[in-house]
């Protein structure tokens, strides 16, 4: 299914993310434990995350710092006074019997995230933040079916894993601005570096709630029930699981004669083979989970000092440079935001080559388009790769300035690249004589001089015999740039008496 409607249809989509991280700490959020990915099976355990009789949790003070970044990023308000909480379930990867989680004393709520499409398909928009809270991950579930057996097995590696739950208001109207709002999300915690955010390794997770408002017959709104889905392990597949689930509650509430059963919040499965949800259970609600303060834990405290200085060590988040970039270097939205979303130090290369050469504008083309189709080709990151920014803004400016033939740039561009050679080496490897201003306004004043009637030619009206100069200038050097030759004749032949 599309991720948008063809027909918009009486209805309107209203979607809420849940969006767990895992926070980048070498240790678990109560205990001593390892968070590194891939070790054997239950090799990363021990009595506190376990759950034995007699442990007692220890919060882990990196993981909050982390955690606390994010909140205040994300324009959250902090509270003074926060404190833990028992979420109480049975499931066989869940060894305590309870999650230590956050419930109605959370550490931060009440903030906003702004999303954008570059290509202007729905307008700047800023989405709610219910809360930011932390808590301690479960186990994992590993069922063997392919043995026929279907056989579970348990790893409790990730149990006490720290986690930063992202909960946003159901604010979002499609499933594209879903993505855009993850996309946003997760380019905002990897420039913070609070997290990896590998949703191949579990360090990204997100469970979507949707439903729909639609017109009945008598002119108002009624609302579908609420659905969970889950088991999305891409934001392409949670763009496609929200717009089938939505198309799936259309047509629901059409065969039923358009009429809302009262039935509980409900969870479904996306199956990605299918491109369909699936049924899983009926949603808890939180009195189902018993909470009650942990009793082994203390309150924390934040001062306003303490979130003033996480405040201003947070530097220039994404939404800023990208504003700054279309503002400082004449930009458009679509150009700023890839070059963003490449991480700082992309946006660090892109900046000192526009410096060097002078224009953004060529600078972004060169950056998104020739480097970044070799990085996004070959692999590799910006700090390694072998034209500096300093060489390809030697490079653009040569072009600009007439020095560098613009019809061999991509030539010196490849032989740069591929060689490691600078600018220079470049132009002698390839047999390019490099022009400076001086020289080529010398050229074209000779050429002036030795053509005569194409001056006068060019004095009477007659503009199109200038073609004729930029021919003979080639002959001379084959590496002129015909629009600089044009441009200083033009010049030269008005300055005539």
């Amino acid at each position: 299914m599309n991720s948008e409607r063809s027909d918009p249809g009486p209805y309107a989509i209203v979607i809420g993310l849940e969006v767990h991280v895992q926070l980048k700490t070498a240790s678990k959020l109560f205990c001593g434990c390892s968070t590194q990915f891939g070790a054997e099976p239950n090799t990363q355990t021990c009595p506190v995350c376990l759950g034995l009789p007699g442990s007692l949790p220890v919060m882990n003070r990196r993981a909050f710092e982390l955690a606390l970044r994010t909140a205040v990023a994300l324009q959250c308000q902090i509270p003074e006074y926060t404190k833990w909480d028992r979420k109480n379930y049975f499931y066989p990867d869940l060894p305590k019997g309870y999650q230590i989680s956050q419930f109605d004393l959370p550490m931060s709520h009440s903030g906003w995230l702004e999303i954008a499409d570059p290509k202007g398909e729905f307008p700047v928009r800023s989405i709610r933040i219910r809360r930011a809270h932390l808590e301690e991950d479960a186990g994992k579930s590993l069922h063997d079916e392919a043995s026929g057996k279907a056989d579970s097995r348990i790893d409790l590696n990730r149990t006490g894993t720290p986690l930063l739950e992202i909960v946003s208001e159901p604010d979002l109207r499609s499933p594209r601005e879903a993505r855009a709002y993850l996309n946003e999300l997760k380019l905002l915690l990897e420039y913070l570096e609070v997290s990896d955010c590998n949703m191949q390794e579990g360090s990204l997770r997100v469970d979507a709630n949707i439903n729909l408002h639609l017109a009945d017959a008598a002119g108002g709104m009624v609302a579908t029930p609420i659905v969970e889905v889950k088991n999305m392990n891409s934001f392409r597949a949670v763009e496609r699981a929200l717009a089938y689930e939505a198309e799936r509650q259309f047509a629901a509430w059409r065969e039923t004669g358009r009429t809302i059963a009262e039935v509980p919040k409900s969870t479904r499965g996306w199956d990605d083979q299918r491109q369909a949800t699936f049924a899983q259970r009926q949603k808890e609600e939180s009195s189902d989970y018993r909470y009650f303060p942990d009793p082994d834990l203390v309150p924390v405290t934040v001062s306003v000092s303490a979130v003033d200085a996480v405040r201003a060590a947070l530097g220039e988040l994404p939404a800023a440079t990208r504003q700054r970039l279309e503002s400082a270097y004449r930009l458009n939205a679509y150009d700023a935001d890839v070059i963003v979303n490449q991480g700082r130090q992309f946006i660090a290369y892109f900046e000192q080559v526009a410096q060097r050469c002078g224009d953004g504008k060529l600078a972004s083309n060169w950056v998104t388009q020739e480097v970044l189709r070799i990085l996004n080709s070959a692999g590799g990151t910006i700090d390694r790769f072998p034209i500096s920014a300093d060489g390809l803004g030697e490079l653009i400016e040569g072009v600009r300035g007439g020095q560098v033939p613009s019809s061999r740039s991509k030539e010196l561009f490849g032989a740069m690249f591929s060689e490691g050679l600078s600018l220079a080496a470049a132009l002698r490897k390839l047999g390019i004589q490099a022009l400076d201003a001086g020289a080529l306004e010398q050229l074209c004043r000779q050429l002036l001089t030795e053509n005569p009637r194409i001056v006068a030619d060019v004095k009477s009206g007659k503009a199109q015999a200038a073609g004729a100069l930029v021919g003979l200038a080639k002959k001379k050097n084959a590496n002129v740039n015909p629009a600089e030759v044009r441009e200083i004749c033009a010049r030269l032949i008005a300055e005539m008496p």
